[in-house]
């Protein structure tokens, strides 16, 4: 079996610290995973049996509320880990995980979990950095759901998409993974045909363009007026 080589840890900030043969160790213990585009790596309410790190793709955070809907919380991009229930004290996933496109992914099994965060310099530090900056993120949500109009959540939304995972084109800046109006209305706690309208809208004034489940923005600069006017009204 060919192994993996120490080129694909060492760049990324859990693992960049480490020496040849820590990283090594770490990979000899490894899984790896490729997923295709829209499948579930593991279920909310599933034992947390593993965590994993993507390395390549993107993944999508789904929980599901009392109601039954689901809701996007969180979108992960290349070089982060993962199904880190530990971190947070769960023995289950708290949500659910699915591939916004074809994914490469490496797992250890969750025991491992407080093996390397006593043995391994800058993997505790730099992991719960990652917890402080998802929990903000998500408190950020909460905020926006409960003090802005659909409009300014949408407009964040895509904001934050094009600062995680934008790349730039002749046309302006696109989100870098397949993106629906489903998705965002599933990321903004709002209906399809809101979003649908939305963006339709902001199609004639130049500000996006939506097509084949893509999504750029031409005028960004548009978005961020959108995004602050609910905080200049109130």
């Amino acid at each position: 079996m060919h192994k993996l080589d120490e080129s694909l840890l060492s760049h990324l900030p859990p693992f960049e610290g480490l020496d040849r043969g820590q990283l090594r160790e770490i990979l000899d213990r490894a899984g790896s995973h490729r997923f295709d585009q829209g499948e579930t790596v593991f279920h909310e309410g599933e034992h947390a049996e593993r965590f994993f790190l993507l390395l390549d793709g993107y993944v999508r955070v789904v929980r599901i509320t009392s109601e039954g809907e689901h809701v996007i919380v969180l979108h992960i991009p290349p070089g982060q880990l993962f199904g880190i229930a530990s971190a947070f004290g769960h023995k289950k996933y708290p949500a659910s995980t699915v591939t916004a496109v074809e994914s490469i992914a490496l797992s250890w099994p969750m025991r491992l979990w407080s093996e390397f965060a006593a043995q391994y310099d800058g993997f505790s530090v730099e992991t719960y950095r990652t917890i402080g900056k998802r929990m903000t993120e998500m408190h950020d949500r909460m905020v926006e759901l409960a003090t802005q109009q659909v409009e300014q959540r949408v407009a964040n939304a895509l904001l934050r998409l094009i600062t995680q995972t934008g790349r730039k084109t002749a046309e302006g800046i696109e989100v870098d993974f397949p993106i629906t109006r489903q998705d965002l209305s599933e990321m903004t706690g709002s209906t399809l045909h809101t979003v649908s309208r939305l963006l339709s809208a902001w199609e004639k004034q130049g500000i996006v363009e939506s097509r084949r489940r893509h999504i750029v923005v031409a005028r960004p600069h548009q978005l961020v007026i959108l995004a602050e006017a609910a905080t200049q009204r109130r």
